[in-house]
């Protein structure tokens, strides 16, 4: 029986080579604990630097749910809460994470994944022109992904104008970036790493989707969220022993420009992939233009492509055809973009 090809994640292999050569090669180096090496400061800095934010803090945890749970549960009392929209990871594929720890979800609905600021002023503005607004959860922090669940993307504008809605009502602004390379990378985008730093009060670099075997880098600019920060680390179960594990990661990621030039190969292949099946009549739900696409495919094709590769079911869209998720990553091979596309059209034409 042959391999299946997966396109279900974008987390299927281990990491780039490069990254597993300088883990070798600095395996017996003899380093401080819990993050505090030459190689997270290493990291750190070319970070800061690819973010033009010298005075950011920058922290690295393992995964994508503990940072969220970090960030999140750090900057907030117990009374507050974050507006989400309802499709977003800590509302929906983080089983509750976030609400164990006190901090309500506080959701809105969003057909496209993402947040307005015109929402999140009619949000903010009727909790406190509510006379019994001491009752509720109060609204504190603003979480967005960039890329969305469902692969769309923040404009330059949107996020300016998020960030200002968020600074004239006392909200944080804080963004989920654990597939944050493929966003940056994709021809529809207009923003930069340095836009982010300075239009939001927190945010992160995702590596275990991008490259690394683990690990995602915070950067706080905000400096009421910086103190005590690595307490938060700590109590959370973030604070890896051998923190030089991913200093490393990170230090190799933003060496050469290796982070984007990665993600642009997946951004790459994902637009192959979308144009090849729109030519062949597949419609999509939703116009995503990064890694993530999201086909309609008839059940009977679908039935067929598992035999060989496997993929995301999102949902039944009608009596003969489901949405379901293709994702390409750092390591998609070429030749299996063009099997993938050469199977769908055969067995459309077959029809």
């Amino acid at each position: 029986m042959s391999e299946i090809i997966r396109f279900n994640s974008d987390y299927t292999e281990g990491c780039h080579p490069a990254i597993l050569e300088k883990l070798s090669e600095t395996n017996m180096v003899q380093t401080p604990g819990y993050g505090e090496d030459e190689y997270c400061a290493e990291a750190a800095g070319r970070i800061k630097e690819a973010c033009k934010a010298p005075e950011a803090d920058v922290h690295f945890l393992v995964g994508g749910t503990q940072t969220n749970v970090t960030v999140i549960s750090a900057a907030l009392k117990h009374y507050q809460g974050v507006i989400t929209a309802q499709s977003g990871h800590i509302n929906v594929h983080e089983t509750g994470a976030l609400e164990a720890c006190g901090h309500k979800c506080l959701v809105l609905e969003s057909p496209d994944g993402k947040l307005t600021a015109v929402q999140v002023a009619q949000y903010t503005d009727e909790h406190f022109a509510d006379e019994s607004f001491e009752h509720m959860v109060q609204p504190k922090m603003v979480y967005i992904s960039n890329p969305t669940e469902v692969g769309t993307i923040y404009s330059k504008a949107e996020l300016m104008e998020l960030y200002q809605v968020c600074k004239e009502r006392g909200l944080y602004l804080f963004m989920d970036g654990a597939r944050l390379g493929y966003g940056l990378m994709c021809s529809k985008n207009d923003m930069t790493l340095e836009d982010i730093a300075q239009y939001t009060d927190v945010f992160y670099i995702g590596g275990t989707k991008v490259g690394a075997l683990f690990g995602e880098a915070v950067v706080i600019t905000n400096d009421e969220l910086k103190q005590d920060f690595r307490y938060n680390i700590k109590q959370r179960g973030g604070m890896l022993a051998k923190g030089r594990l991913l200093g490393v990661q990170f230090m190799t990621l933003f060496e050469d420009n290796r982070y984007f030039t990665i993600s642009a190969h997946a951004a790459r292949l994902a637009e192959k992939l979308k144009d090849a099946l729109a030519e062949i009549g597949v419609e999509f739900s939703i116009a995503s233009p990064t890694n993530q696409q999201f086909p309609i495919l008839e059940d009977e094709v679908l039935a067929q492509l598992k035999e060989k590769y496997s993929y995301s079911y999102m949902g039944r869209y009608d009596e003969k055809r489901s949405v379901v998720r293709f994702c390409t990553s750092w390591a998609t091979k070429e030749e299996n973009i063009d099997s993938l596309i050469a199977d769908i059209r055969s067995m459309i034409e077959k029809k």
